[in-house]
């Protein structure tokens, strides 16, 4: 595994880069978070350790600097430090901190929480597999562009502006974040039983039509929700199939498949949403021009309360400019293999 340390102090340094490498790692060293920013942006690294107190960037700085970062793969960062206490604790979580481990460092420790990692990286690696499966369901629909990356971009600047705001304290946690980012790519798995004449309809669709388009929900958290109970150790299931089910409700209870109201609807319905929605705003369709993000965002607001919560509505409010600039990044994407395939 490439490792990324961020550390100051020499000794310390060199004794964590010894004991890593002792291990097995590949790992590279920065003497603080301005230059480990920088040698990431070049040597890919999925877990950073870092001191809390440097020069340029501190721990903390540098891990809101990775947490800002919109590519797709997620690090892992642990803090170094000898501070204990609630108070910090609490701020360094608020920041993006996964886990800490206290100064002077003890190898046994280090190691433990380093086999955990692992495990995170391996169980991340299989969700990718599930993710390539939801790009393959989106595939019947050549309209969608990028829109599994953007959306679940969008979810995980929700729900980490949550974290930071300490709303829904022991709820949404840096696993919460990770957990959502990975399963909100599913939220459409059950399209892929719709039949091409309503799925691929240029025009308004019927009634029935509409009937059953809207089965998708329920026929994708089936099918999530038969492969947890086959396998009840994949947990992000459940979180998948909720979200399959939930992300159409509204939050005066006028959405569908069950007309759910409020805070009856869960959590991550909620989240998805507003991501699902502001990103159909956003996209060009036959049917219509895509708006431009003020226009979205004054849409999603006008929202609030009958389409979305409008605690949540006020935390996009919060992330509106990154929502945009997630967009910026996948349109220029698209431009740039547009231009490689024609």
């Amino acid at each position: 595994m490439n490792i990324l340390i961020a550390e100051d102090n020499l000794l310390s340094q060199k004794l964590l880069q010894a004991s890593l490498e002792k291990a097995g790692h590949r790992v590279l060293a920065a003497c603080n978070g301005a230059q480990a920013l920088q040698m990431k942006s070049h040597w890919p690294s999925r877990l950073i350790i870092s001191d809390w107190e440097m020069p340029e960037l501190n721990g903390l700085e540098l891990c809101r600097h990775i947490r800002a970062e919109l590519d797709g793969n997620y690090t892992y960062f642990i803090l170094l430090t000898a501070r204990d206490g609630r108070d910090n604790k609490l701020e360094a979580l608020s920041a993006g901190v996964d886990d800490f481990v206290t100064k002077p460092f003890d190898q046994a420790e280090l190691a433990a929480k380093l086999h955990n990692v692992e495990k995170m990286l391996a169980v991340e690696s299989r969700e990718l597999t599930i993710f390539a499966l939801a790009k393959l369901a989106e595939s019947r629909d050549p309209e969608t562009g990028a829109h599994l990356e953007r959306v679940r971009s969008y979810t995980r600047l929700l729900a980490s502006e949550l974290v930071v705001l300490g709303k829904y304290a022991g709820i949404v946690d840096a696993e919460y974040v990770r957990m959502i980012y990975q399963t909100s790519p599913l939220h459409d798995i059950g399209k892929v039983a719709i039949p091409d004449c309503v799925l691929l309809k240029p025009g308004r669709l019927s009634d029935r039509e509409f009937n059953i388009m809207k089965s998708h929900t329920t026929l994708g958290a089936q099918t999530l929700r038969a492969a947890l109970d086959s396998h009840p150790g994949a947990l992000f299931l459940d979180m998948a199939s909720e979200i399959a089910l939930t992300h159409h409700e509204r939050f005066d209870g006028s959405g569908y498949p069950s007309g759910l109201k409020g805070t009856n609807i869960p959590l991550s319905g909620r989240i998805m949403a507003i991501a699902d929605v502001y990103d159909a705003l956003t996209s060009r369709r036959v049917y219509k021009a895509a708006f431009d993000e003020v226009v979205a965002g004054s849409l999603i607001r006008e929202g609030a309360g009958s389409h979305f919560d409008p605690e949540l509505v006020e935390v996009f409010s919060q992330v509106e400019d990154r929502f945009a600039k997630v967009r910026e990044m996948y349109s220029e994407r698209e431009k740039e293999y547009s231009s490689v395939l024609y």
